[in-house]
């Protein structure tokens, strides 16, 4: 029970959601109350007809450490929620599934985001004894509740995307996994001839003031919400969502090539031009966008997406303008101290 106490002591201490999950499967592991063989953290990702198995945190008696799948990979590679049938059972029922032959599996559904998309497995040589299992949920209840608190300081309450404060600490672990794909030699890449490349896109709905304007607020704030949800829909599970306030929007994302990138953008404003919004009925978004670069900032990267951005209201609206290449034809001047930073796409 000491274990078991000072493990959830630490784990109501963090703020970093991989550390948490992490600390999660770890004290399943260690806690004299039970014993496993190996703890699973999963989550179903991708759109609601197609999900895939996510694992956030994987871990073994054997192993020191947990291991996690890397969110940028392809989920089309990962198993399907019918792959497991009860993990599966545990989302669809919100009830714990247990198998009833050894290696006993047992699974429990847990609630983020207001919705049960995630679970925990694991793996034992006997049944767990049905008294067990109240403390076990107990320990979960305390893991979603943490993971609600992160969401409430984390997200904007109209959109619920990610807030601008919390967008530092990405742009970050960005940076530096951009530098890892950088310091890698070509030939040793899954695929040489292609450089992947983080980028930072900035969003801005065009003549939004009319819409306050002419409709109100509340319909303001319903175009804001309903752009939220589509761009959740377009974007990949990965693809980092923000919205930095009022009707400006950002999306940190990893494409293998600028014009990947900007194939994908342009997507997305065409999907949103073509969308029809209740009684606003048509909007448009104007988007710019930059690849990160060596020894970036998140303000040097928002400024350059920024500039492009306002270059493209400036110059029709409803449209993706690449500060690479407004820069390359000189429609736009790179500050001095940019002339020594790298893009890579």
């Amino acid at each position: 029970m000491n274990v078991l106490l000072a493990g959830l002591a630490t784990l109501s201490g963090l703020r970093d959601r991989q550390a948490m999950d992490f600390t999660l499967v770890k004290l399943m592991l260690s806690t004299e109350l039970w014993q496993f063989s190996s703890v699973k953290l999963l989550r179903a990702v991708g759109p609601l007809n197609d999900q895939h198995w996510l694992t956030l945190a994987q871990c073994t008696c054997s192993q020191a450490e947990p291991t996690h799948d890397q969110v940028w990979l392809d989920i089309s590679a990962l198993p399907t929620l019918s792959d497991f049938p009860k993990r599966e059972a545990a989302i669809v029922t919100e009830s714990v599934q247990r198998s009833l032959t050894a290696p006993f599996v047992t699974v429990f559904p847990i609630n983020t985001q207001a919705s049960v998309c995630s679970v925990l497995e694991v793996l034992s040589d006997q049944a767990l004894s049905a008294d067990l299992l109240p403390h076990i949920d107990s320990v979960l209840r305390l893991y979603e509740n943490l993971q609600s608190l992160l969401d409430y300081g984390e997200k904007d309450s109209l959109t619920e995307l990610l807030n601008r404060k919390t967008f530092d600490s990405a742009f970050w672990r960005a940076a530096q996994a951009q530098e890892t794909i950088q310091m890698v030699p070509e030939t040793e890449r899954r695929q040489p001839n292609q450089e992947v490349s983080y980028f930072l896109a900035v969003i801005d709905i065009d003549h939004f003031k009319h819409v306050n304007d002419n409709f109100g607020h509340l319909i303001g704030d319903e175009v804001l919400l309903l752009l939220a949800r589509q761009m959740r829909a377009s974007f990949r599970f990965h693809d980092q969502l923000y919205r930095f306030g009022g009707e400006e929007f950002v999306v940190l994302m990893r494409c293998s090539s600028h014009a990947d990138a900007q194939a994908a953008l342009e997507r997305f404003r065409t999907h949103i031009a073509e969308h029809d919004f209740p009684q606003v009925n048509h909007i448009t978004i104007s988007i710019g966008f930059t690849p990160l670069n060596l020894n970036d900032t998140p303000s040097g990267a928002f400024d350059r997406a920024d500039k492009a951005v306002y270059y493209a209201k400036e110059h029709g609206r409803n449209q993706v303008c690449s500060y690479t290449e407004l820069v390359a034809s000189g429609a736009l001047q790179a500050p001095a101290d940019d002339t020594e930073e790298v893009d890579f796409f």
